[in-house]
């Protein structure tokens, strides 16, 4: 997502590119989920929690999306939508 920092809800860790999640017990696809939003490409099965590669928490997707406040910008304030 856009202007979103990725972290764990939990613990804050922070995946990288190189990590990889797998669609079990579904298809078997291996992917960084946060790639597709929690959407496994193999089958299209979309996951709605997320486990931590370190504290192993299970927490929603859409919470691993963290927006920094909103700005001021000449009197008019930015609101960023989070789906």
């Amino acid at each position: 997502m856009e202007n979103s920092e990725i972290y764990c809800p939990r613990c804050a860790w922070r995946p990288q590119a190189e990590d990889r999640w797998m669609c079990t017990p579904e298809c078997g696809t291996v992917w960084n989920t946060f790639w597709t939003r929690g959407m496994c490409p193999g089958c299209a099965h979309q996951w709605r929690l997320t486990q931590c590669l370190a504290c192993r928490g299970h927490s929603p997707h859409r919470h691993w999306y963290h927006f920094p406040p909103a700005q001021e910008h000449g009197g008019v304030r930015e609101l960023k939508r989070t789906a």
